[in-house]
């Protein structure tokens, strides 16, 4: 009878298991310059072409994503960066979150928001919004946060991502789009030659256990000084105890541009492709990460290997562990309240100084 009971219990949650599974949906989004298509798993870039030009890393068919669980173009939440120890405290009540690498809650856990396939509200030929409703307790995380994300195409060449949330519960939320830009026309190759500007004044600091410390350190002097531009490779291999601790840039820069949309967090120039990206957003910060943990065993579109450092992120965000900084913007989000935060990418047909 006890084995009767246990195939019945087995076939119910593979039946369940069965029911339950998602079906991968591409959106296509165009105008005359720019081609971008969307997936409802992670609600993630998966293809994002400028005159002709694939900028975006990832795998030649949508299925690869859920093999790979890399987070190329995807909305990574409900916090992108570490929260120190997977501790959160909010209005006095202690939370446990799940616990990864080097015992800190990365990404919000795993599966995170990159890993969850999001409902379509809408699309048309220029504009999509997708909508991920995290349940209460998700990973550890207090309420239930509603989530919608809305990808838009502009006639001036951005794409714009607008996001919008809400929740039942008292929670924190840093939520980024984590796409991988490679303007050199071949995903193989590094970005080294990439010139790279930021508006930023300082960075987060990182112990070596690349945990952030709480504090900020001016650029002034450093590998990290990109207010004036210069190309990505040449300090990323300086001696410096930071670039020691991430084997390259993968920091966290606060933003001079305080919220303001009209001005640009960043400007990268690809002089071979002859493509300049800028970067807008109402975030107080920015992680720059240029793909130091590429090893080349992994293939992506095209059959294309990803080696090192042939990517550059603009994660535009709050701080990692700011619940556990005071000193820094809050991420807290109530009930009542809704969260609202844009970026915009802006696509420039030449070189923008």
């Amino acid at each position: 009878m006890k084995k009767y009971l246990v195939f019945f219990i087995l076939l119910n949650v593979s039946l369940l298991s069965f029911a339950q599974k998602e079906e991968m949906k591409l959106i296509t989004l165009r105008t005359s310059d720019t081609e971008v298509k969307i997936m409802n798993y992670g609600a993630r870039i998966h293809q994002l072409k400028f005159r002709d030009t694939d900028l975006a890393l990832g795998f030649d068919s949508p299925e690869e994503y859920t093999t790979h669980r890399q987070n190329f173009g995807s909305v990574i939440g409900r916090y992108i960066g570490r929260i120190l120890g997977g501790y959160l405290n909010i209005d006095g009540n202690e939370y446990m979150l799940q616990i990864r690498h080097n015992g800190d809650c990365s990404h919000g856990g795993s599966p995170n928001f990159g890993e969850r396939y999001w409902k379509i509200l809408s699309q048309n030929d220029t504009t999509t919004t997708l909508r991920y409703i995290s349940p209460d307790g998700e990973n550890g995380f207090p309420g239930e946060l509603t989530l919608d994300v809305t990808y838009t195409l502009t006639k001036t060449q951005d794409l714009r991502i607008d996001y919008k949330a809400t929740t039942t519960k008292p929670t924190v939320l840093n939520i980024a789009n984590h796409n991988f830009f490679n303007m050199t026309g071949d995903h193989a190759s590094d970005v080294l030659d990439e010139e790279l500007w930021l508006d930023a004044d300082s960075f987060a600091v990182y112990n070596m256990e690349k945990r952030v410390t709480g504090k900020l350190a001016p650029v002034h002097g450093s590998p990290f000084d990109f207010r004036k531009p210069h190309v990505i490779g040449e300090r990323i291999d300086a001696s410096n105890s930071q670039l020691n601790v991430t084997k390259g840039y993968d920091h966290c820069y606060r933003l001079n541009t305080n919220g303001d949309l009209s001005r640009p967090a960043a400007r990268l120039v690809d002089k071979r492709t002859n493509i300049t990206l800028e970067v807008y957003t109402t975030e107080p910060a920015m992680q720059v990460y240029t793909a130091n943990g590429h090893k080349g065993d992994m293939i992506g579109k095209g059959g294309k290997p990803h080696n090192r450092r042939n990517a550059i992120c603009f994660e535009t965000m709050h701080f990692p562990d700011s619940p556990n900084n005071p000193q820094w913007p809050s991420t807290v989000l109530r009930p009542g309240e809704t969260f609202r935060s844009t970026t915009i990418f802006h696509f420039i047909n030449g070189i923008s100084k």
